[in-house]
């Protein structure tokens, strides 16, 4: 297993600086918040995609992938019962997949709670199966690029649709592709009634990568979770993926959040 960590957590940072100071505290890679760099992936041209990779590349880092992909755009929304606002979500799933893949990335993590909330009205079969239908085009252009889609289960503060890691297996394993599988966030599956550690293993085989936090919004080693069991269920899955640390609060500030997550990953992974 890797480590790797969010670019989001050093806001204001340029992204040349986070990839060296990342590197020079030991991580493997960095997943990348697109809306840092721009409001939407279509305005970072190529020649801005290709630098990006190659400072990562001088640093001595890889971009492990993409995430928070839909924040900051507007009428995007993978259950809307507007066709039109369908389809124009699909295109820029096609537009994320390339751009993940020019940053050299593997994965692309979609959590977009609120652009797959079901509207009043909207049941949850009509809302599986048109986020399915928005899924579709990205997911051929993601077995063509090598990039791998990510649902990601999250608990029902954040969303009333797929809200367990099990209906997300299910959801991901009914696309029929290698390239769509589903992330398990430690945050979100302490929502669940199963422990963390169970939950990975009823999950083999069906994840490609794994979010590192707290239930409390901070980073791993910041609150009560456990993480020894977790790094014990990934190992007995086979799990040899990325786990990237993922926060939602930032008070420690950027260097302690990173350094401090990285030593309990250290040493509670080894």
């Amino acid at each position: 297993m890797r480590f790797a960590i969010c670019n989001e957590i050093f806001q204001g940072w340029k992204i040349d600086d986070v990839f060296a100071h990342c590197a020079r505290l030991g991580y493997d890679a960095v997943e990348v918040a697109p809306f840092t760099l721009a409001p939407h992936v279509t305005d970072i041209p190529a020649a801005e995609r290709a630098r990006i990779r190659a400072a990562a590349a001088r640093a001595g880092i890889a971009i492990s992938g993409i995430h928070w992909v839909l924040v900051q755009t507007e009428g995007m929304h993978l259950t809307s019962p507007d066709a039109s606002t369908r389809e124009r979500t699909a295109r820029y799933f096609i537009d994320l997949v390339d751009f993940c893949a020019d940053l050299g990335g593997d994965v692309i993590v979609v959590g977009s709670p609120k652009q797959r909330s079901l509207a009043a009205g909207v049941t949850r079969e009509q809302g599986w199966a048109w986020m399915a239908e928005t899924f579709r085009p990205s997911i051929r252009r993601a077995e063509e690029r090598g990039v791998t889609i990510c649902l990601e289960p999250l608990p029902e503060e954040d969303t009333n649709f797929i809200n367990t890691a099990a209906e997300a297996v299910r959801f991901a394993r009914e696309q029929a592709s290698p390239r769509f599988q589903v992330i398990l966030d430690v945050r979100a599956m302490s929502h669940e009634a199963t422990p963390v550690p169970d939950i990975i293993r009823a999950c083999r085989g069906a994840f490609a990568y794994v979010h590192a936090n707290d239930r409390n919004l901070k980073g791993p080693g910041f609150g009560e979770v456990d993480f020894r069991p977790i790094a014990a269920a990934l190992r007995e899955t086979g799990y040899d993926g990325t786990v990237s640390v993922e926060v939602f609060r930032f008070e420690e500030g950027p260097e302690v959040i990173a350094s401090r997550s990285l030593e309990h990953l250290r040493k509670t992974f080894s």
